[in-house]
């Protein structure tokens, strides 16, 4: 098993916050020579799980975001961006921080991302800038204003019980408010609406038409002051159901071409009980026993995506209407994404490339508005870095990324390998345990594993776990992996040399896990 030496953990991070600290205040006192109306905005759009390939710059031409796919033709696309770890609070913390989860502390879901640790906004330390968060957080405190952000729209109620001491238990959210305003009335006990309840809406009620409506009002009325705007929709993330459920044949959905690959015993324990789980169990109703119920699941999904697809045109319609479009940045990705039936899988927490992949999409006007595609493997990590440096500000020399502007320029290859990290719960919930053939104390081991993996600009892939089985694979051969290799006997100097790599980044990023 491994250990995490806390001590270390919060000497690292009360470091990087003292460098932090000081890079700030530097870049505050040099100021800026730009005048107000000069300074650059950013757009930042982001989902929550969706998967690279949903967009025809990452080969599927079938879905319908025909917005998504114009964004696409007039940005940077990342065509291989990976996540700090495969799911929503850990990577999002990464993205809004440039830290690592180990770093910020936000190992896993609903863990507050701490007040001292700041974020974008606070990072950029321009009080010129108008900022907003508007959508899904879940980073603690879920409805209340923080971290720099001035506007402050959300759209969940059900972390309640997350919130910090001394918040209004009683307080809901601003999509609330735009419901009960409609007429419509709370259907959970808690006198909240549901998200099955929200999915079930017509399409101008749900949550994507309201973000849109909020983010456009927001340019409206500071499109001649500088802004920082993040817009986080929720989704295409579960309940995989909403209004455009009808818009993608069942039958012209193209199932992962691993769809049926079996998961050998060689692969993560773990891994193999999730898929026996949505075998047994399906979701919401869909039977995931058959390729039909999938390819239902799947056309659902694309629906969702052609949502958030139709809110995504109007609000960079809208940017561009205003005058805004020639001098703002925009960001499009997603915290992680989602199997989808690859492997018969659902959902993310595993390192295959469906549920690390995002799409990672930067719309640069002073480099113009044609595509570039950049083929090698980048980070969610070198994001923060990335566009303080795209806003003229100085990057904090304790930000473990680095700017991309030297790669999306043409002056500097990518070499640098990816890294990726998962952090389990503390404890496997009851109904996880009880469900399960297999000895309870293997399963505890399997589901408290950590996991370090590596990701070469070449393709190598070895992911190494502390207490279930690790895996390698060879992704320019075998891009779905099919194959551990990691067994085979073929490739010890490969896993050493990667492993040393791993332990290499885990000492330079203060990570004491051990695998």
């Amino acid at each position: 098993m491994q250990s995490t030496n806390a001590d270390s953990t919060i000497l690292s991070r009360r470091s990087f916050l003292k460098e932090t600290t000081a890079a700030m205040l530097s870049t505050s006192l040099l100021g800026c020579s730009k005048t107000r109306k000069d300074k650059p905005n950013l757009l930042f759009l982001w989902t929550d799980e969706q998967r690279a390939d949903t967009m025809a710059a990452y080969g599927n031409h079938k879905i319908q975001a025909p917005n998504l796919n114009k964004l696409a033709g007039q940005s940077v696309v990342f065509q291989h961006a990976y996540v700090s770890q495969p799911v929503c609070t850990p990577s999002r913390s990464t993205v809004l921080t440039g830290l690592w989860p180990h770093t910020t502390g936000c190992t896993n879901n609903n863990i507050p991302l701490p007040v001292n640790v700041p974020t974008f906004p606070e990072l950029l330390r321009d009080a010129d800038y108008r900022t907003g968060y508007f959508g899904k957080w879940h980073l603690g405190d879920e409805i209340f204003p923080q971290h720099g952000f001035e506007e402050w729209v959300s759209i969940e109620d059900g972390y309640r019980k997350y919130y910090s001491a001394g918040r209004d238990l009683t307080a809901k959210s601003s999509y609330h408010h735009f419901l009960l305003d409609l007429g419509y009335k709370p259907d959970t006990g808690a006198g909240d609406f549901s998200r099955g309840f929200a999915a079930r809406l017509p399409i101008e009620h749900c949550k994507p038409a309201f973000l849109e409506r909020a983010a456009c009002d927001f340019l409206g009325r500071h499109r001649k002051e500088p802004f920082v705007l993040y817009v986080n929709f929720l989704e295409p993330h579960m309940p995989f159901t909403g209004p455009l459920n009808g818009l993608h044949d069942p039958a012209a959905v193209d199932l992962p071409k691993n769809f049926d690959d079996p998961l050998e015993e060689n692969e993560p324990l773990r891994y193999r009980l999730l898929r026996e789980e949505f075998y047994r169990k399906g979701f919401g109703g869909i039977d995931l026993k058959t390729e039909a119920g999938w390819r239902r699941l799947i056309a659902n999904y694309w629906g969702l995506v052609s949502q958030v697809d139709r809110s995504v045109g109007k609000i960079l319609t809208t940017l561009e209407d205003l005058g805004l479009a020639e001098n703002t940045v925009v960001v499009y990705t997603s915290d992680h994404g989602d199997m989808m039936g690859a492997h018969r899988l659902l959902a993310k927490t595993v390192m295959y490339e469906e549920s690390v992949r995002v799409p990672l999409l930067l719309r640069i006007p002073q480099f113009g508005f044609g595509q570039r595609m950049i083929p090698g493997r980048v980070s969610h990590i070198d994001l923060v870095p990335t566009l303080l440096d795209l806003m003229d500000k100085s990057v904090p020399a304790a930000l473990p990324g680095k700017s991309l502007r030297p790669v999306i320029t043409g002056g500097r290859p990518l070499t640098d390998p990816v890294f990726v990290e998962w952090n389990p719960a503390i404890e496997p919930d009851a109904s996880t345990l009880a469900r399960l053939s297999a000895e309870r104390d293997v399963v505890r081991r399997a589901v408290q594993a950590h996991i370090r993996a590596v990701i070469t600009q070449d393709g190598w892939k070895l992911c190494l776990s502390s207490a279930d089985k690790s895996q390698l694979f060879f992704l320019q051969a075998d891009p779905y992996e099919s194959t551990n290799l990691f067994d085979s006997g073929k490739h010890g100097e490969v896993i050493g040399r990667l492993s040393e790599s791993i332990h290499g980044w885990q000492e330079k990023v203060g990570d004491t896990v051990r695998v």
